[in-house]
């Protein structure tokens, strides 16, 4: 909830911009600098939660801290005041994908988080008066279900010739000067401009080499560190430029009546058949106009008929109807690669480090798990993943039970294992929990 002054604002801004899609707003840095907006700012960051950054501060420090938080809202204050704020090295950290690569995060200070929230709640009501419907990843009020829902409404309309894109290192590549042209359309308040072009140049720190090295540190030429709080509306920003060409009188969404659904970096374009002139569109507007690339190996045209197509965890193929013989049906599922990660996250819990973990403990950290998985699969066709997901847990529980003694874990007499777990406090997936 936004003090009542700083959501006024924010209803200001956003009207403005609705108002008068070309005027550039020139006077935002006060309010920064509010001392609302910071203490706005400080209570998201927390909400959000996140490891420290190369200071190695925590949130939870800062609150243990007495006067903590107040100091560090003045701190941040004073620094935006005087114009001597800068932001630390943002800490690299790395992740794994689920094709065994990794993917890297840039970790910002909680000081500069606390910076970056109070920039995105001034700027996010002006640029989100801009964004075009299609756009629905890190956007208040849209979601990933809403994209996945557009998509299928356009597959049963008809539109299953797709081109399914995947943009190689978008968050890490995105070119600061093109950026910060796409910036100056709306903002032309050199104060907020300098914060921005701050974050975006800030040194990363990437992990040692060697245990007890210190960090290398490299500069920043090109990219928003995936991982930063500024950084989901910086990407919003730059390709929605693509966006707005796609939808204008020019673009294929007259010319081809093709239709795009776009999750931050991640988008299809549908159509009834995808030619040439609509592919070398889309390629060369990423490439030669936005200075992106497209990964060629995973860029593919998907007929959603013949083949499935895999977005936002999800599955989309037509399979024979259990209710009308020969007939086939759209069906949006969770897809292969998203319930072996959950099983992977599963046998991870479930491992031999769990064992001295007492069991009601263990089954409530799965509940969490099971629950989080659920709300966000449990929609479209989800049975057969979620009964899949239920026999893993149960197996994986039993295995876990026998090996965390030497003596025979026995089912209390009269009992089946399932019945068992059950009463130890285990869920089972239906749905939404």
């Amino acid at each position: 909830m936004l003090p009542p002054r700083i959501a006024a604002l924010r209803q200001k801004l956003a009207q403005k911009a609705k108002q008068e899609p070309k005027f550039r707003f020139y006077s935002l840095y006060g309010g920064v600098m509010d001392p609302d907006t910071l203490l706005a700012a400080w209570c998201r960051v927390c909400s959000n939660g996140g490891a420290p950054g190369v200071d190695g501060r925590s949130i939870e420090q800062i609150k243990r801290k007495e006067n903590g938080v107040a100091s560090l809202l003045k701190e941040i204050g004073r620094e935006l005041r005087d114009k001597s704020y800068r932001p630390a090295p943002v800490k690299r950290v790395y992740i794994p994908k689920a094709n065994g690569k990794m993917r890297p995060l840039g970790i910002p200070t909680v000081k500069d988080r606390v910076v970056q929230m109070a920039v995105l709640l001034i700027l996010e009501p002006i640029f989100e008066a801009d964004f075009e419907d299609c756009s629905y990843g890190f956007r208040p009020g849209r979601s990933a279900h809403q994209a996945l829902e557009e998509i299928r409404q356009h597959l049963l309309d008809g539109k299953s010739a797709v081109y399914d894109a995947d943009l190689k290192g978008y968050f890490d590549t995105i070119p600061h000067e093109r950026l910060m042209a796409c910036v100056r359309m709306r903002v032309v308040d050199s104060s907020v401009l300098k914060l921005i072009r701050l974050w975006l140049e800030a040194p990363v720190a990437e992990p040692p080499d060697q245990p007890g090295d210190k960090p290398r540190i490299k500069r920043n030429d090109k990219g928003t560190p995936q991982g930063g709080v500024i950084s989901p509306l910086l990407a919003n920003i730059y390709l929605h430029w693509f966006d707005k060409a796609f939808h204008s009188a020019q673009g294929p969404a007259h010319w081809a009546k093709a239709r795009l659904v776009r999750y931050a970096d991640d988008f299809v374009v549908l159509a009834r058949y995808q030619s040439e002139q609509l592919r070398q569109y889309i390629e060369d507007k990423l490439e030669k106009w936005l200075g992106l690339e497209l990964n060629r190996e995973k860029t593919r045209i998907v007929d959603v008929k013949k083949q499935s197509l895999d977005f936002l965890g999800y599955t989309f193929c037509h399979v024979h109807s259990r209710w009308y013989h020969g007939t086939k049906v759209l069906s949006m599922r969770p897809s292969t690669k998203a319930v072996q990660r959950q099983k992977d996250a599963l046998r991870e819990l479930t491992g031999a480090r769990s064992r001295t973990v007492p069991v009601t403990e263990l089954i409530g950290t799965i509940n969490r798990q099971l629950r989080g998985w659920s709300n966000y699969f449990g929609h479209g066709y989800w049975k057969d993943a979620f009964h899949e997901i239920n026999l893993h847990v149960q197996t994986r529980l039993r295995q876990h039970l026998r090996q965390k003694s030497q003596r025979r874990y026995r089912v209390p007499a009269g009992q089946t294992l399932y019945q068992h777990l059950q009463q130890l406090g285990l869920i089972q997936l239906k749905g939404k929990l």
